[in-house]
């Protein structure tokens, strides 16, 4: 007979409800929320913690009940980036460790934002820097609350930027500005961050979560795969051409056309009343 399975140790278990205690996580509304709550520490990720946001970013996306999800986090930070001193220990470094360290740690943190499949909401409610800065941005809509702060910090560290960073921000802002932000690393507003379109939109402190919350709730309200598809085609516009974007515009209508909320809403238009989707 196989063994039987054990209970986990003691030391496991305090493990797991400390890591679960500094990534908050519930799903209220067919909304997943997943909450940064370091605030000593500004909520800079360590390597366990970011693990465990891009393990709960695959289970929205594979959870039907899941359709649309909040990244927020507590205290005057939203993320001061990542914090080494969490991650595994490493003994002599050769050449290939940092550049594998990063496709593995930050790069792979981004790219579950990015390819997460239901839509992702940024609900920035204090000082985002370094990779704080780039997981804001890798989400589909991004709140501030008035007191929030953008810093491309790297180079105030003598750092290359990393997580995705030189990436995103010029297909957000253009290469000039990124370059501005990148060269300087001077913090930014919300407000400013809003007028170059790094922000969809400033809250008071006081209204950030229930402007998130009524954003997240109406978009699990929509159509789920239409909203995944749409994400899909958006973020890779930039990187392809005519040609190519258009072939991928036809393959996700007719991936589209099959789900039972293209049905729906088709029959809602014809029928003259408002659409009930599934998420279907």
């Amino acid at each position: 007979m196989p063994d039987s399975p054990r209970e986990p140790s003691d030391s496991t278990q305090s493990t797991r409800k400390s890591l679960d205690s500094l990534i908050r996580h519930a799903t209220d509304s067919a909304v997943s929320w997943i909450t940064l709550d370091r605030p000593e520490a500004m909520n800079a990720l360590t390597w366990d913690q970011r693990e465990r946001v891009i393990t709960l970013l695959a289970s929205a996306s594979a959870d039907p009940d899941v359709r649309a999800v909040v990244i927020t986090a507590t205290g005057r930070g939203f993320c001061a980036g990542a914090d080494l001193r969490g991650a595994p220990a490493a003994g002599e470094r050769i050449p290939g460790d940092v550049a594998r360290t990063l496709r593995l740690g930050a790069q792979r943190l981004v790219a579950a934002v990015l390819d997460c499949e239901k839509p992702v909401i940024a609900a920035v409610n204090g000082t985002a820097a370094g990779l704080g800065v780039h997981l804001a941005l890798a989400c589909d809509l991004v709140l501030a609350a008035e007191p929030a702060r953008f810093i491309e910090v790297f180079v105030r560290r003598g750092l290359v930027p990393d997580g995705g960073g030189a990436y995103l921000l010029p297909r957000l802002i253009g290469p000039q500005r990124a370059k501005e932000l990148m060269f300087f690393g001077d913090a930014l507003t919300a407000r400013d961050a809003e007028r170059l379109g790094l922000v969809n939109r400033v809250v008071p402190p006081e209204e950030l979560e229930r402007t998130a919350r009524a954003w997240a709730e109406r978009l699990a309200a929509g159509p789920t795969r239409a909203l995944a598809l749409t994400k899909q085609l958006v973020n890779a516009s930039l990187d392809t051409d005519r040609t190519a974007a258009f072939a991928a515009e036809a393959a996700a209508q007719e991936i589209n056309m099959t789900t039972t909320d293209a049905k729906e809403g088709v029959a809602s238009f014809v029928e003259r009343r408002g659409a009930r989707y599934r998420g279907r």
